[in-house]
């Protein structure tokens, strides 16, 4: 009996910490999401005017064709406007790449990608987590979601054939092709819609 009493007490204790943790957590949490999903979307509306930079607008599409994979998200859809005419879209895709991603990508109405960037990638530092950085480059001198601008998204993104992976980080590689052919069919599937393809 006198030996279960420390146990008891540690037990107690334990749990009064694991209360505490959890609530000063959530209070955090609480004060911090906000300003992190803002943080989220001033970096994506960046992103878009570069990708897009003739646009005028960008105009949030609220009916849009689902990733049809159940572990990819389109996030959000917008329509890029020029003088009252769609010139292309732009989607935000969150998925597994290693750990996982969120991406933004824009094309033209002519299927033509002006641009791929990540909003979040935390896979490994060292090796996917390379995708992201500026400073890492490609056999072909180029950023690894600077590599995308230009391609023509008809074909599909296939790592190692359509585009240049990363070595050592495939599995990266390959979520990021995923995410990629996810929201080409979204803005596929809009600008069919528009009459635009």
């Amino acid at each position: 009996m006198s030996a279960a009493k420390p146990m008891i007490k540690l037990g107690l204790v334990l749990a009064v910490y694991a209360f505490v943790s959890c609530t000063v957590l959530a209070v955090v949490n609480n004060f911090t999401a906000p300003r992190i999903e803002l943080n989220q979307i001033k970096k994506r509306n960046m992103m878009m005017q570069k990708m897009i930079p003739e646009a005028d607008s960008f105009e949030k599409v609220e009916n849009f064709e689902p990733s049809g994979n159940r572990s990819i998200t389109i996030d959000s859809l917008y329509s890029a406007v020029k003088d009252g005419e769609v010139i292309g879209a732009i989607v935000q895709v969150s998925g597994p790449t290693y750990d996982k991603a969120t991406i933004v990508l824009a094309i033209d109405r002519f299927l033509t990608v002006k641009g791929m960037d990540f909003l979040e990638l935390t896979d490994s530092p060292g090796f996917g987590n390379k995708a992201m950085k500026s400073d890492f480059f490609l056999p072909s001198g180029k950023t690894f979601y600077g590599q995308f601008a230009g391609l023509d998204s008809s074909k599909g993104f296939t790592a190692g054939e359509t585009f240049d992976a990363i070595s050592g980080a495939t599995i990266t590689s390959k979520g990021v092709g995923e995410l990629l052919n996810a929201g080409t069919k979204s803005i596929t599937a809009y600008l069919k819609e528009l009459g635009n393809e």
